[in-house]
């Protein structure tokens, strides 16, 4: 994507080696996300673990959510944390509570004035930030108000 919100330069996301988290980056190239739920108590959960939080099953898929949320918390970040990003400054990083998925939260970027402001429980949505110029391509997930 020639169009992209963060400055190149940075690591490339890519799955975990032992692949737990494949489907979910899978779900991101398909502007879908896909997040664990046990088959067994229909718990969701985030990070995907080979075993339910809840109830200690080994039995769990990945299903996928309603790309929407409300914002749980937020950081303005005025200093960067990669060489990458010394020109690009400030942004801000939400972590998005899904309530359709038991309130399992993800992270990601709030796009739009890095300035605005950013009331806990607004309702945002994703976006899918497609970088196919990328050696292997993948796709990161942001977020913008609904």
């Amino acid at each position: 994507m020639s169009d992209s919100y963060l400055a190149p330069g940075l690591p490339q996301p890519m799955p975990s080696p032992d692949g737990l988290d494949q489907r979910y980056w899978e779900g991101l190239n398909d502007e879908q996300i896909y997040l664990q739920r046990c088959t067994d108590c229909g718990g969701w959960q985030w990070g995907p673990e080979w075993i339910c939080h809840r109830c200690l099953s080994f039995d769990l898929g990945f299903e996928a959510v309603t790309p929407t949320g409300r914002i749980y918390s937020f950081e303005r970040v005025w200093h960067s944390v990669h060489p990458a990003l010394n020109e690009q400054g400030p942004y801000i990083v939400v972590l998005v509570e899904l309530p359709q998925a038991d309130n399992v939260r993800l992270v990601g970027n709030l796009l739009g004035d890095p300035h605005q402001e950013v009331p806990f429980g607004a309702e945002v949505e994703a976006v899918f930030e497609h970088h196919t110029d990328a050696d292997t391509p993948f796709t990161l997930l942001q977020w913008r108000f609904a």
